[in-house]
């Protein structure tokens, strides 16, 4: 994620590296569907939603189904943007980690998902992103 920050901060004339910040969309797609890369940034695919649900068609975070503990997450489009303006605060800053044991060890990034609810009810249900679930 730090190379394509880099590689988009040079492609563009002008923008400082230290105003480019890592930015994401969450596809409605899976990875079947995606034939080639995007124009510019990264497609992520093969994460687990634990302590939430996804609701596809309005590509929203939810309240969980009862006894589904993970769910698989539609293909995930992280780009850059030149900004200096803060995240949306109304966006879930979802922590990745690639264990289900969280430490900061197995700690990514965090991706910013919407959802109907303020940020603090998923940060209060233990909201995460998994790249692995065993």
């Amino acid at each position: 994620l730090t190379a394509m920050r880099q590689e988009v901060a040079r492609a563009h004339k002008g923008w400082a590296l230290d105003s480019v910040v890592i930015h994401n969309d969450v596809t409605r797609t899976n990875k079947e569907d995606i034939t080639g890369p995007p124009q510019e940034g990264v497609y992520i695919y093969g994460l687990f939603l634990d302590g939430g649900g996804w609701d596809r068609r309005n590509s929203r975070l939810v309240e969980p189904t009862p006894k589904v503990l993970y769910v698989n997450m539609p293909v995930v489009h992280v780009y850059a943007i030149n900004t200096k303006e803060g995240k949306d605060p109304k966006l879930y800053p979802c922590p990745v980690y690639k264990k289900p044991n969280r430490t900061d060890l197995t700690y990514i990034t965090a991706l910013y998902l919407k959802s109907n609810q303020h940020p603090d009810h998923w940060i209060l249900r233990g909201t995460a992103l998994l790249c692995d679930i065993k």
